[in-house]
């Protein structure tokens, strides 16, 4: 676990900051417990609003356990792909940080390969629909947990790199708690929120751009410090090898 804590910081911090990009896909599914505002009080909006974010909060979980028990058996089979795919990780945190920034749709084509699996459970996330009661709202937000998002698919290739199926679901509990506080507000306050959230995206996004160039930096240096070490040994044999 402590390996990965830097990992589940990251997670965190990107869901926290990349909740601007959140908007263009959840804030409209979020938006809908405020659409009867002056008919139901925000005390009855708000369990509501928590109850679809923990569904997909618990979604988040599930793949990042699924991905992260897939990553172990990959490097069990393969132990040097470890590094490159957190390196890769990194480089799309980076790309995710860009988007949110500059609205670049660097993503566009990876949520798209998400899409078929959408396609298929959308009829059920509209079946819950209106949300009004919290048994819908959680089964909702455990279905949308699946929509295809280029954030949520760079942080599940965190959680691979995790190659444990607990830290892997730790990486996407954190990043889902993340980006709770912007959600759930925004089931309350759509508007209000997504003008504030927009005017902070540039801000934002370059601090998720840093924390992908950390991400980088986790790899490269682990790779740089096992090449000094096998330098070492080598000068070390080398050294033996000319003992008396």
């Amino acid at each position: 676990m402590t390996e990965s804590l830097p990992l589940v910081a990251a997670a965190f911090v990107t869901g926290m900051l990349g909740s601007a990009h959140c908007f263009g896909m959840c804030a409209g599914i979020s938006g809908l417990f405020a659409v009867n505002a002056n008919v139901v009080s925000i005390r009855s909006q708000v369990p509501r609003a928590v109850a679809y974010n923990a569904g997909r909060v618990l979604s988040y979980a599930f793949l990042g356990i699924v991905v992260a028990a897939l990553g172990k058996t990959i490097v069990d089979s393969i132990p040097d792909i470890a590094a490159p795919v957190r390196l890769a990780s990194g480089l799309l945190i980076v790309l995710v940080g860009l988007q949110v920034a500059f609205n670049w749709r660097f993503l566009a084509p990876v949520e798209k390969a998400g899409a078929h699996i959408w396609n298929r459970i959308a009829p059920a996330a509209k079946g819950l629909l209106p949300v009004n009661s919290m048994p819908r709202a959680l089964g909702l937000g455990l279905l949308w947990g699946w929509l295809p998002c280029g954030l949520v698919y760079s942080v599940l290739l965190l959680a691979a790199t995790t190659t444990n199926p607990v830290d892997g679901g730790l990486v996407m509990i954190s990043f889902g708690l993340g980006t709770m506080p912007a959600m759930i507000a925004t089931g309350v306050s759509a508007s209000k929120l997504s003008q504030f959230m927009s005017s902070k995206r540039l801000g934002a996004g370059l601090l998720i751009v840093l924390l992908g160039l950390a991400t980088v930096a986790m790899p490269i240096a682990s790779l740089s410090g096992t090449q000094d070490h096998s330098q070492h040994r080598g000068h070390g044999g080398s050294m033996s090898s000319h003992a008396p």
